[in-house]
C-alpha cells in the first residue's frame, strides 16, 4: 500500500469541502484518509490502483463517483511530428530491452504540480516498478533536448555526464560508487557488461536508467513547456499501462499528448490511449451480489467508475491496470452501489458448523512449536524457477512443477516444497541476531498426470545441527501424540549433507527427510552459518490423528 499527499486547497477548490460527507465518499472510493492538517489530506491507495497515485488520478476517479462528470473519459492525442522518434540499439537485449515514450506540450506547471510529478513518478517506481527494477520512469524538459532520441547500452567507462544533484562529471560506475542514488540503486545494474543510456541527437546523455538523470537534461522546473517522457523496462505492456498514467495525468495539467515513434525491429507507436473491452453478464452481476439491477442500473454504475457501457459490453479506460476479469468489474459495480447499502440476510438454510480437524491439528503444531521459541513464517505459493530449482542444485527439467501462464511477476510456477522458502528468509537476513529458528506450514504443489496439492510444514534452525533438529522432531511427535521415526537411507534430496540425513516416517510410511544443508546451498544463498532443516507432509499425521 502507499500514502499520497493531496494540497487541500487544491482539493477544496476543485472538488468540494472536505466535510464529513465528503470524508465517507473518499473512503467508499477505497481511498481511506490516513491524516488531515492544514495544508494536506493523506489518502491510502491499494497497491490494484497504480492509476490513484496521485491528485489528478485520484480526482479523475472521485469526480465520476460523486456523480459529476460520469462516463468513460476521452484524451485527444496527436500524432507524432518530426523526429518525434526514439531509435532502439540492439546492445539492450540482455540489459534493459524495452522501452515506451511520449512528448506532453502545453504545460503550466508550478511548484504543487511538479511535487505532484514527483511524488507520482516514485510512487509508481515503488510499487509497480519493484524499486526500479521492473520500471524506471524519466521526465525532461523537451527544450534542453534535440531530436531524435537513441536508446542503447554502453560500457559503463564510456558514460560520462553530471547526474542530478552533483556538479561534477562521473562515468557510470563513478555514479554507482559515489552519488547516492546510484549507491542506493547499483544492485540493478550489477554484473552488466554495459549500461543503458538515453542520448539526444548531439550526443548529451539525457539519463542512465534505471539510476538516474542528467543536471543537464532531466531537471522539470516552472518554466519548463514540454515534457519528454520515458518509461524503460522488461516487459512493453507493464510500460505501456505506466506511461498512460503519466501522461494522462500531465493532460489532467492542461497538456497536449504527442505520441511517439519507438523503431525496433517492428515499429511501435505510443502511447497507445485505446480502451480495452470487456463483456460483463447482468445475471452474473446480480447474482454474486445478491441484487436485482437491470441494464440501466448497471450503466449508471459502471459510469461511475469511469467506465464505458453499451450493451454488455464495458470500455476499460487505457491506465487501469487491475481489470482482468468481469468480476473485476462486479467489484466496482459493488463499490459504485455503496456496501453500506447492502442489506445483510440470514441464509434460508440450517446448518452445523464446526472447525476442520485438519485446522485444529495444524493450529496445535503452530503452538508446541512457537512454545520452543521458534518463528512462524508464511510464504507465498508462487515461486520462481531460480530459487526453486538453481539455488537448490536442482535441473528444471527433471522436475515436474506447475508453471503459471502469462505471469505479470517474477513468480512464474507453484513451489513445490517449503524448504527452499525457508531458506530464502535466512538469506534475507544474515545481518539479524542469531540463533535464527523458523517454521512454516503450508501447501505444496506437483505435476504427474494431473496437479497435486497437499499441506507440508518444515523448521529451520541457523546455526544448528542434525541433533538439535531432530530432537524438535521428537517433542513434537511427543506431544501431539503420533509415533514419528527417523531412518537411515542411501538416497536424499541433495539439498542435504551425506551422512547426516535421514528420512522421517510413520507407520513405515516415508513423509519426509531431516538433514544439514550442503555448503554448496548454502553459498548458493550467501547464507554463512550452518542450517539444519526437516520438512514433511502432513497428510499421514492427519491421518494418524483422526
Amino acid at each position: 500500500m502507499a500514502n499520497i499527499n493531496l494540497n487541500k486547497k487544491q482539493f477544496e477548490k476543485e472538488i468540494g469541502k472536505l466535510d464529513e460527507k465528503m470524508k465517507d465518499r473518499i473512503a467508499m472510493l477505497g481511498t481511506p484518509i490516513e491524516k488531515i492538517d492544514a495544508n494536506e489530506i493523506q489518502i491510502e491507495v491499494f497497491p490494484n490502483r497504480p492509476d490513484l497515485l496521485s491528485y489528478q488520478g485520484f480526482k479523475r476517479a472521485f469526480l465520476p463517483f460523486l456523480g459529476r462528470v460520469t462516463g468513460l473519459k476521452n484524451y485527444k492525442i496527436n500524432k507524432p511530428e518530426k523526429n518525434y522518434k526514439i531509435i532502439v540499439d540492439s546492445s539492450l537485449k540482455n540489459v534493459r530491452p524495452y522501452t515506451a515514450c511520449a512528448i506532453v506540450k502545453n504545460l503550466r506547471l508550478d511548484s504543487t504540480k511538479i511535487k505532484e510529478l514527483v511524488e507520482i513518478q516514485e510512487k509508481l517506481h515503488i510499487t509497480i516498478g519493484r524499486k526500479r527494477k521492473r520500471i524506471a520512469i524519466g521526465l525532461y524538459p523537451l527544450e534542453k533536448i534535440k531530436l531524435p532520441i537513441i536508446y542503447k547500452a554502453v560500457e559503463p567507462d564510456k558514460i560520462k555526464f553530471i547526474p542530478l544533484e552533483s556538479n561534477k562529471e562521473m562515468s557510470g560506475l563513478q555514479i554507482l560508487q559515489r552519488h547516492s542514488t546510484g549507491k542506493e540503486y547499483a544492485h540493478l545494474l550489477a554484473g552488466k557488461a554495459k549500461f543503458p543510456i538515453f542520448m539526444d541527437a548531439d550526443k548529451n546523455i539525457l539519463s542512465m536508467p534505471p539510476i538516474i538523470n542528467s543536471q543537464l537534461t532531466g531537471r522539470v522546473t516552472e518554466k519548463t513547456k514540454d515534457i519528454f517522457v520515458e518509461c524503460s523496462g522488461f516487459d512493453f505492456e507493464l510500460l505501456n499501462k505506466c506511461l498512460n498514467i503519466i501522461v494522462t495525468n500531465l493532460a489532467d495539467m492542461g497538456g497536449r499528448i504527442y505520441q511517439m515513434e519507438i523503431k525496433y525491429k517492428n515499429k511501435k507507436i505510443t502511447p497507445n490511449l485505446m480502451s480495452e473491452k470487456i463483456k460483463i453478464s447482468l445475471e452474473n452481476t446480480n447474482k454474486l451480489l445478491g441484487l436485482n439491477l437491470n441494464e440501466k442500473q448497471l450503466k449508471q454504475l459502471l459510469e461511475k467508475m469511469g467506465y464505458g457501457y453499451n450493451k454488455g459490453t464495458v470500455e476499460i479506460p487505457s491506465w487501469r491496470m487491475d481489470i482482468l476479469h468481469e468480476v473485476d468489474l462486479i467489484e466496482d459495480v459493488a463499490i459504485a452501489y455503496g456496501y453500506e447499502n447492502f442489506v445483510p440476510e440470514i441464509p434460508e438454510i440450517s446448518t452445523i458448523g464446526q472447525e476442520d480437524l485438519r485446522e485444529i491439528i495444524k493450529r496445535k503444531i503452530s503452538e508446541i512449536l512457537t512454545g520452543l521459541n521458534i518463528l512462524e513464517v508464511s510464504n507465498y505459493h508462487l515461486t520462481n524457477k531460480r530459487d526453486q530449482f538453481a539455488k537448490m542444485g536442482l535441473q528444471e527439467k527433471h522436475e515436474n512443477f506447475v508453471e503459471i501462464e502469462g505471469s505479470k511477476t517474477d513468480f512464474t510456477i507453484l513451489r513445490k516444497n517449503l524448504t527452499h522458502y525457508l531458506l530464502k528468509i535466512l538469506s534475507e537476513n544474515i545481518d539479524s541476531e542469531y540463533p535464527q529458528r523458523i517454521f512454516e506450514t503450508g501447501k505444496v504443489f506437483g505435476k504427474n498426470k494431473e496437479i497435486t496439492e497437499e499441506e507440508n510444514l518444515a523448521v529451520a534452525i541457523s546455526p544448528g545441527n542434525f541433533t538439535e533438529v531432530k530432537q524438535i522432531l521428537g517433542y513434537l511427535s511427543k506431544m501431539i501424540g503420533l509415533k514419528i521415526e527417523v531412518e537411515e537411507k542411501e538416497e536424499f534430496p541433495q539439498h542435504f549433507i551425506g551422512g547426516r540425513t535421514t528420512s522421517i516416517k510413520i507407520d513405515n510410511k516415508e513423509i519426509g527427510f531431516i538433514g544439514e544443508i550442503h555448503p554448496k546451498i548454502l553459498k548458493n544463498w550467501r547464507i554463512k552459518m550452518p542450517v539444519t532443516i526437516f520438512e514433511i507432509r502432513l497428510k499421514e499425521i492427519f491421518k494418524g490423528l483422526k
